[in-house]
């Protein structure tokens, strides 16, 4: 047994943060699965959306996420996490945070905070590091991090399951003791117990054949909290990002909105540009109307990829704006000052997750979610580019301020100790292999960018029969790292269904064939589920 006051489970921006904010409050753990500083956040390219700049406003950013969200937002919430956005920002730059900046025009030499813009800002409010934010955040966090006694991080862990006391066979309401947690190096299963345990797993890109997500992507914390019994909403919304790049050997790798942002205009194979005919702000639209206007134009030209040309930019500038984009595309032999970029959609950002408060807090006493795991109601129906980084560092924040102010239950009943009963060594990984990429080939084929009623049906039914059999080898053998992973993504997969079938609409990033147009009495609702 393993005794902390917070256990954080995932080292990316929204866990690390949290982190640094309750270790004043107590003892922390972080358990992260692979080393430390892989995450999401470590691969996040374009930035942290905020309004720094005289020629923005909080009301602006206010307005450009609500439009984004397509009438799903919850407005409350976004004024919060846009108003407190900038002093969040300010905090990170105190930990060691270094965004780019530039020289001010006919200043002699003054600098200021050189602002991205992507697509559906109506300003320039990207803060970033080159293209390469992600990473810096991860190197000033962790480095904060390391200088804190009261944290202690359990690399190559995973957990296993939540425990809580309805699991325990207890009264009351149900509380978050804790987890069970898997070290992957020993193979031993470990018991933490926390009377505040805090979900900062990140997303589910995974779950999809094609996505720009590290493989750790594999929803656990959804599939974690639906299995304790918590709500989740709006799974049906996954952000494709409209531009991956395209190559047999590159995996995953993403070419930010940015680039878009500063003038990469897209194209067919032939060489035409094609989404001034989807929307006035043609390359620079909101990322589900940009996928889904690829997504077309493949299918009506058979195909695998289209183009995405700013090579009319100068050669340097893209080559100091955008280095490891560049170095990257070179390695594939691809120079993008010279010729455009071939790229294709891929699962990117679930916009729904574990239902939460502004303050993080869950319906399970002692459970917080922050970060992409987490429904807050910023997001509705469509992420705004950007306002991902925002939400977690203010939501890290709020949840950490109200564990100080209200702090949880410290009476905590026996636990007992993880039991594998009869489970043996796994004989054929080829099992979780195989159903591991059908389950991913399925999601893409049916329940990916575009959508219908049919093909959602003859998904659910493949991914039940697929449940079983990974629940009977579940129970039979061992539990392995690839063993949780597959059981999670069967899960979200299972959810992303259930969350689609509710929605009887096309809504923002959620587009079937059977109902092309939003129902206006669908805005404001959301689709939730439960185990």
């Amino acid at each position: 047994m393993r005794e902390f006051d917070f256990l954080v489970l995932g080292s990316g921006i929204a866990g690390l943060f949290f982190a640094l904010k309750a270790a004043p409050l107590g003892r922390v753990a972080i358990i992260t699965k692979k080393d430390r500083a892989e995450s999401n956040t470590n691969y996040a390219q374009g930035g942290i959306a905020a309004v720094t700049s005289k020629e923005d406003s909080v009301e602006l950013h206010v307005r450009d996420t609500l439009e984004a969200g397509a009438g799903l937002c919850k407005e409350a919430v976004v004024r919060v996490i846009v108003q407190e956005g900038p002093a969040r920002i300010a905090e990170l730059m105190r930990y060691g945070m270094q965004f780019t900046e530039r020289e001010i025009p006919s200043s002699h030499g003054a600098r200021e905070l050189d602002l991205g813009r992507e697509g559906g800002h109506s300003k320039r409010r990207i803060l970033h590091a080159k293209d390469v934010t992600g990473r810096e955040v991860e190197r000033a966090l962790l480095a904060a991090v390391a200088a804190e006694s009261n944290i202690t991080i359990f690399e190559n862990h995973i957990a296993i399951d939540l425990i809580t006391s309805r699991k325990l066979g207890l009264g009351g309401e149900n509380r978050c003791l804790g987890a069970y947690v898997l070290d992957k190096q020993s193979g031993n299963v470990e018991t933490f117990a926390a009377p505040a345990t805090v979900l900062a797993t990140g997303g589910c890109g995974k779950v999809y054949l094609y996505t720009t997500n590290p493989d750790i992507a594999t929803g656990d914390g959804v599939a974690m909290a639906y299995r304790a019994g918590a709500e989740v909403a709006n799974m049906e919304f996954v952000q494709f990002h409209p531009t991956c790049l395209y190559h047999p050997k590159a995996k995953s790798f993403l070419i930010s909105e940015a680039v878009r942002g500063e003038g990469g205009v897209l194209k067919t194979i032939a060489g035409e540009e094609f989404m001034d005919a989807h929307h006035p702000l043609k390359s620079l639209a909101p990322r589900d109307i940009v996928a889904r206007a690829i997504d077309s134009e493949m299918k009506k030209s058979g195909a695998d990829y289209v183009l995405l040309d700013i090579t009319h930019k100068p050669a340097r500038f893209l080559m100091e704006r955008f280095p490891n984009i560049y170095q990257t595309c070179l390695s594939y032999g691809i120079d993008m000052t010279k010729e455009p970029i071939p790229v294709v959609p891929a699962a990117h950002y679930q916009c729904g997750g574990v239902v939460t408060d502004i303050d993080g807090r869950t319906g399970i006493a002692g459970l917080y979610a922050v970060g992409e795991v987490a429904c807050t109601g910023l997001h509705g129906a469509n992420r705004l580019a950007s306002n991902s980084l925002l939400e977690a560092l203010v939501l890290a924040h709020r949840a950490a301020a109200r564990l100080a102010a209200n702090p949880p239950d410290r009476a905590r009943p026996p636990i007992p100790p993880w039991h594998s009963g009869n489970a043996h060594n796994p004989d054929e990984m080829v099992v979780v292999s195989h159903n591991w990429d059908e389950i991913r080939r399925a999601m893409w084929d049916y329940v990916g960018i575009v959508r219908t009623t049919k093909r959602l049906e003859r998904a659910r039914k493949r991914i039940a029969n697929l449940q079983e059999e990974i629940q009977e080898y579940y129970w039979d053998f061992i539990v392995t790292s690839d063993l949780l992973e597959l059981r999670n993504i069967a899960t979200v997969a299972e959810i992303i269904i259930r969350c689609a079938l509710q929605r009887p609409e096309s809504r923002g990033l959620h587009y079937t064939l059977d109902y092309p147009h939003p129902n206006p009495e669908w805005a404001q609702r959301d689709t939730v589920v439960r185990r």
